[in-house]
């Protein structure tokens, strides 16, 4: 297996109600949202929103659709400028910070990726090196190992060789998660990295991001699955209409009361049988007639 030493780059980063609940740490946050305004065009999507993201945890954003979960993922990630407020890595406005910088920090998967024609595992993931490359220092033996590593973690090594659009849905997001480990960043971010994979893929994803941070990476990441989110997050951000309602544990933020105020869903919280967290079990109004 050979890896390219030119490549152009693809952008997992850019260039340029009732209040939430305070988040309170022992350290400051190393990424943070402060009264954010975010929106597109006249239309205001996020309004005075305020988020510190737990170090070393898995933080999940959920919430119905349209209310603003993948608008916030993008201003955390640097592909999109608030309109009001700001977002601070490690205490600096990242919007002011230098975009290569910024890549060597954070890493982001956005919704649907595209590759380009063709391409193959190892070129794709080779790409994440992009923002360590410049004039006085080329591709080397240490960027090939970082690369190797990161197709080994996500367990893409084997189809280094294959072209990214023959590959399954699984496999394809783990080769685009490959691409951002391979920037080397302690935080990653990914915006609905389970949508359109079956539920065996979807957990063989979350599998690996469990894993991830177990080796000490800090994950953001918008899920759809509530029992996916409560069963695999530290920490669960509901959001509502641009706002935050709630964030802390899943077993203290999916209430049924929160259900029915934020998706308008009437369920059951019961403990999850295989982990010490919570299920959510709907209540439909054909079968749930006794309850």
């Amino acid at each position: 297996m050979s890896f390219p030493h030119e490549n152009a780059p693809l952008a997992l980063h850019a260039s340029a109600g009732t209040p939430a609940p305070t988040l309170t740490q022992a350290a400051p946050a190393r990424l943070v949202a402060r009264v954010v305004t975010l929106g597109y065009g006249d239309r205001v999507v996020v309004d005075g929103l305020d988020l510190a993201v737990p170090d070393g945890a898995v933080t999940a954003v959920i919430g119905p659709n349209g209310c603003g979960k993948s608008t916030l993922l993008r201003a955390l990630g640097r592909l999109l400028r608030p309109r009001g407020g700001e977002v601070l890595l490690d205490g600096q406005r990242i919007d002011k910070l230098p975009t290569r910088e910024v890549a060597r920090v954070l890493g982001m998967l956005p919704q649907s990726p595209v590759a380009p024609e063709g391409i193959t595992v190892a070129d794709l993931v080779t790409r994440g090196r992009h923002p360590h490359q410049a004039w006085f220092r080329q591709w080397s033996r240490d960027d090939e190992a970082v690369v190797a590593l990161a197709m080994e973690e996500t367990g893409v090594l084997d189809l280094a060789d294959r072209p990214v659009d023959a590959l399954s849905g699984g496999q394809r997001q783990r080769a685009w998660i490959a691409m951002a480990l391979a920037q080397g960043t302690d935080l990653l971010l990914l915006d609905e990295a389970t949508t359109h994979l079956d539920l065996a893929h979807a957990v063989d994803v979350l599998d690996l991001v469990d894993r991830l941070n177990d080796r000490g990476r800090t994950v953001v990441m918008v899920l759809h699955d509530l029992n996916l989110a409560a069963r695999y997050a530290d920490h669960l951000v509901a959001m509502r209409a641009g706002r935050i309602v709630a964030a802390g544990p899943p077993r203290e933020v999916l209430t049924p009361q929160l259900l029915a105020d934020v998706f308008g869903l009437q369920a059951v919280v019961l403990p999850d049988p295989v982990s010490d967290g919570v299920l959510v079990v709907p209540v439909g109004s054909r079968r749930g007639a006794g309850l």
